[in-house]
């Protein structure tokens, strides 16, 4: 008989994983920080703010006990831009700094009235092709704008002229700044591959500064950075400018419907490795909070990032405590480590902040523009292009625009999702004449082993039911998908049907499909699901066939006494 542990030697190993988690977290969260502030132009400590106190109460008050919130890639740019446009209505940052930091205010209070609206489980009716799109635009835009900084110089104000200045600004490159930037960059790509003990960003941030103070370089620096705790904004707040209102509430719906499509499918990333389940309305509202606290210190928008999360869970990170651990570690490098912030150069966090705009890009939708339904691919396109070269709002509202247009012509009359679960062994009652009376398989296998069958379309919003309603059977080692009246599947329904194999795989289930019409199984080869999580072998034409392959195995097994053909879904 296993004895469980005592409580308190399990809350003992919680505290002691949250800890790890919580100091491994802020450190990797650290140039990450520092970057992303100076390039949003408030500076590189308004990064750190945010990190600290976004950090620290969306852990508190949020919906998910593991996820790190710090400024990231998508917010970052979104903030930029809005920081750009402010500055140049009112003529300077000074100016225009009460404007900026009320929007960010705003779109805190923006997240906040989503989660007590229940906005949250809306995230999954977004369609992939306009997702990916978004994102990839969003990397592209963040690599961009970094890499004038790369070589010394300052930012465009625009892509437009981040694109079309390069032949002016050829001339002034600074060619120490470049090299460094290139030695970063090579850091970065190349510290994962020999060890995994130090974060590759941190090893980056570290060695360029090294380098570059040792052999004096003349690169541009991050300067003097202001040390202890931030003083609160009130009079600063107070200079909110009101004459632009569509300006401010335009942007401030887009930080805060960004920062919450942002964190919820980080939060959705980190359930698959914890296996857990976040709470999308709290953690909206836990977000909306330290946005606002944010800003009210003078801090930049942020959300749930991927990077600092996943090596929180990975180091041990269980409960709150750690994203408390990580923030308090960001406040006491204000304290200790602020006097030598100002010495690291620009052109390393540019090289840290391109390889997180690398990071963004969804390869893999790039890859199957070429391969899925026409009007997706373009869908994506289209979105991508009005990401880089318009404004997020107006390119997700055209991506949402289109996709439903695209959905009614697809669907026409098709009724809504049905879906049915019920045991293999109700298939005997369901049989044709000829086939035998009894399965070959045994009784008890016949009860783990189960038949899932879809009526209607597939989507993207059916995929964490469908995971949910598998949690809940027992002992099962066999799931056959039987999608003979599902005539169509777009490529946002392949990608939650990857997730629902990769859960499956993950615990020995084997799925087999039966029955699948022609364009659904295109679908499936095109995003790669088939062959590389569902062998060819796997398919049948109908749900007999399906069975009699399944007594085959069985007496295979039997006859032979070994262990199942192996395959990428095998049975422990």
């Amino acid at each position: 008989m296993i004895n469980e542990l005592p409580e308190s030697k399990s809350n003992f190993l919680h505290m002691k994983g949250d800890v790890l988690g919580g100091l491994t977290a802020g450190i990797v969260t650290l140039p990450l920080a520092l970057a992303f502030g100076l390039q949003s132009g408030l500076g590189a400590v308004s990064g750190l703010y945010c990190a600290i106190f976004l950090g620290a109460i969306a852990i508190l008050f949020g919906g998910a006990r593991t996820l790190i919130s710090t400024p990231t890639g998508p917010m970052t740019v979104v903030a930029a831009l809005t920081i750009s446009q402010a500055i140049a209505m009112a003529g300077s940052l000074e100016l225009a700094l009460g404007t900026i930091l009320g929007i960010f205010l705003l779109a805190g209070t923006v997240q906040v009235a989503f989660g007590l609206l229940k906005f949250g489980g809306n995230v999954k009716y977004i369609p992939y092709p306009v997702l990916s799109g978004f994102m990839t635009g969003i990397g592209i835009i963040l690599i961009l704008f970094q890499m004038y900084p790369l070589v010394g110089l300052s930012s465009p104000s625009n892509i437009i002229e981040g694109i079309t200045g390069w032949p002016q600004a050829f001339p002034d490159i600074n060619l120490q700044a470049f090299g460094l930037g290139a030695l970063t960059l090579l850091v970065l790509f190349a510290a994962p591959k020999l060890t995994t003990a130090i974060p590759a960003t941190l090893l980056a941030l570290v060695i360029g500064t090294i380098v570059s103070m040792a052999a004096g370089l003349s690169v541009p620096l991050i300067g003097e950075v202001a040390q202890g705790l931030p003083s609160l904004q009130f009079d600063v707040l107070w200079h909110l400018d009101v004459s632009h209102p569509w300006f401010i509430l335009s942007a401030a719906l887009t930080l805060g419907a960004l920062g919450c499509i942002d964190t919820l499918l980080t939060a959705v990333i980190v359930d698959k490795i914890t296996e857990t389940k976040h709470h999308s309305d709290r953690e909206l509202i836990g977000q909306g909070l330290g946005n606002i606290a944010s800003a009210f210190f003078g801090g930049l928008p942020g959300a749930g990032t991927t990077m600092s999360s996943i090596v929180n869970v990975k180091a041990g990170g269980r409960t709150p405590l750690a994203g408390v651990i990580s923030s308090c570690f960001l406040l006491a490098v204000l304290f200790g480590l602020g006097a030598y912030v100002q010495y690291i150069p620009i052109p390393v966090l540019a090289a840290i902040l391109i390889t997180v705009g690398l990071d963004i890009i969804d390869y893999n939708g790039l890859k199957e523009v070429m391969k899925v339904d026409l009007a997706e691919g373009a869908i994506l396109c289209i979105v991508l292009v009005m990401t880089v070269f318009v404004d997020l709002i107006t390119a997700v509202g055209t991506g949402m625009t289109l996709s439903v247009f695209v959905f009614m012509k697809k669907m026409g009359a098709i009724g809504e999702e049905k879906t049915f679960l019920f045991p293999l062994r109700t298939l005997k009652m369901r049989k044709p004449c000829d086939l035998r009376d009894e399965f070959l398989l045994p009784p008890d296998y016949l009860d783990q082993a189960y038949i899932k069958t879809f009526s209607g379309p597939v989507f993207f919003g059916f995929s964490q039911f469908l995971i949910d309603n598998l949690k809940q059977l027992p002992s099962v080692k066999i799931i056959i998908f039987e999608m003979n009246r599902v005539p169509y599947l777009d490529q946002s329904a392949a990608h939650a049907l990857e997730l629902v194999f990769e859960y499956m795989q993950k615990r020995g289930i084997r799925v087999l499909l039966a029955n699948v019409n022609s364009q659904p199984l295109t679908m499936l080869r095109a995003v790669d699901l088939v062959p590389r999580l569902i062998p060819e072998n796997h398919i049948f034409d109908d749900i007999f066939d399906c069975v009699r392959w399944l007594e085959e195995e069985f007496i295979f097994k039997k006859s032979t006494d070994e262990p199942l053909r192996k395959s990428s879904l095998a049975i422990d």
